[in-house]
């Protein structure tokens, strides 16, 4: 996709804190010599995720207005989320903004398949 506007992603909230605190035991590992690791490959997924959003902003899977939950709408206002997949069957959950000059992605949140589950609101079968 050929987007002319700078795209720039900021992350909010729970997303900043998970962000950090996985940065932080992705260091720690990797100052003990560890390269294999679930902290790892969801930091580089993170990481390819980031890339991926740079050349395509709506990479992500476009949420069903009906199915936003009411959280994002009144923390953030948000009208759109993005959802981008991360490996270990966690999740991205983003938004995007935009003006004449660019396109800013907010990630709201980072986190696993239950949380995701939870928040969305979706049911075990």
């Amino acid at each position: 996709m050929n987007v002319d506007k700078r795209i720039s992603i900021e992350l909010k909230g729970a997303a900043e804190k998970a962000y950090e605190k996985l940065n932080q035991i992705v260091g720690e590992q990797k100052a003990k010599g560890i390269k294999n690791s679930e902290e790892i490959a969801l930091w580089i997924g993170i990481q390819r995720v980031f890339d991926l959003l740079e050349s395509n902003p709506f990479y992500g899977d476009n949420a069903k207005k009906k199915l936003i939950p009411k959280y994002y709408i009144k923390k953030y206002g948000v009208e759109n989320l993005f959802i981008a997949n991360l490996p270990l069957y966690w999740r991205m959950i983003y938004t995007i903004e935009s003006n004449k000059i660019e396109i800013i992605l907010f990630v709201l949140d980072i986190f696993n398949h239950n949380d995701y589950n939870k928040r969305f609101n979706f049911k075990k079968r």
